[in-house]
């Protein structure tokens, strides 16, 4: 290890993911291990600008690591978007003598990290918590798995009335910019179609599906949809196709906010808490501005600037596995 570091801060921004107080604990009991003082900020961005900063200690983060959420709360912040409101922040993280970041968070928060690293030569790491497995450079993003989980166990129960009653249930997951929630739930729950953000498809494509469904006398369906997928909204996709293909009684469910929360899966606990030690251990080694990550097992630094700016694809052999195994 070849820096120095006495002092850092750990803060969560963005939207909450599962997995993020696992992540938090790993934080807190690394850089205690390796006698670094660690400061909790409250409130993201917000709380960095306004001061709220706090010393934890490892019993501040016992009993945490099964708990969805974080307990240091989090914000988007608008005046972190300025200059004037990361001159406030860096104020405050050189009045409390802090050395390095660990940020937990998403594409925006890492995008402000990014910034503020540039702008006033904070070291930061980044842990990514996102349910949208969207980041580049990680295989798998904190929360996913448990969102994932979620999603399919809303899906199943979905099931039992679509079949009970014939019906054809247009189900709504989160994903504006990545389809990847929305294409393992289908390949996981046996959608007959998933709509995602990185494909186009249209109407006729949609139809033609549901037709060849019909005919072959499956009365029920399940098409999962990603929010932010090219057709537009769910509720004006199930209008439209109802009038296309009329031998469907056509519902929609949007699982929506229930996703982020909950008890953070196996694998995302695991996964946290991996990560989490080696932001601590990343900025003792040197590291100031890049995101930790997992590839093919093994732990991966990415410039925080080529995770937040580079397209994470979506993989085309699930897409085509996802095509298969709804015949």
């Amino acid at each position: 290890m070849s820096r120095n570091i006495k002092r850092i801060a750990v803060y969560t921004s963005g939207g909450d993911a599962p997995g993020m107080n696992a992540a938090l604990r790993a934080v807190v009991r690394t850089a205690a291990y390796h006698e670094i003082e660690v400061f909790g900020i409250t409130g993201g961005y917000e709380g960095m600008m306004d001061g709220h900063v706090t010393k934890l200690e490892t019993r501040d983060v016992g009993n945490i690591i099964q708990r969805g959420g974080t307990f240091l709360k989090t914000a988007r912040s608008e005046r972190f978007t300025t200059e004037d409101g990361r001159k406030q922040a860096a104020a405050i993280l050189k009045k409390h003598k802090i050395e390095g970041l660990v940020a937990l968070g998403g594409n925006g928060t890492f995008t402000g990290a990014d910034i503020l690293h540039k702008e006033h030569g904070i070291p930061v790491i980044g842990v990514p918590c996102t349910i949208d497995n969207d980041l580049y450079g990680t295989d798998y993003t904190i929360g996913f798995d448990t969102a994932l989980n979620t999603a399919v166990e809303a899906v199943d129960r979905i099931r039992d009335t679509a079949e009970s009653h014939d019906r054809l249930f247009f189900i709504e997951v989160m994903g504006r910019n990545s389809g990847y929630l929305a294409l393992h739930t289908a390949i996981a729950s046996g959608a007959t179609l998933v709509l995602l953000p990185e494909k186009e498809t249209t109407y006729d494509e949609v139809a033609k599906v549901l037709t060849a469904s019909a005919k072959r006398k499956k009365l029920f369906s399940l098409i999962i949809v990603a929010e932010g997928n090219t057709l537009g909204k769910t509720e004006e996709i199930a209008l439209e196709l109802k009038t296309r293909v009329g031998a469907y009684d056509t519902r929609v469910a949007v699982i929506g906010h229930l996703q982020r929360g909950g008890s953070p899966s196996g694998a995302d606990r695991l996964l946290a808490s991996r990560l989490g030690s080696n932001a601590v251990t990343a900025l003792l080694d040197g590291h100031k501005n890049a995101m930790v990550g997992i590839d093919n097992n093994l732990i991966k630094y990415t410039p925080l600037g080529i995770a937040v700016r580079n397209q994470k694809e979506i993989s085309l052999d699930e897409m085509r596995l996802a095509e298969i195994l709804a015949l």
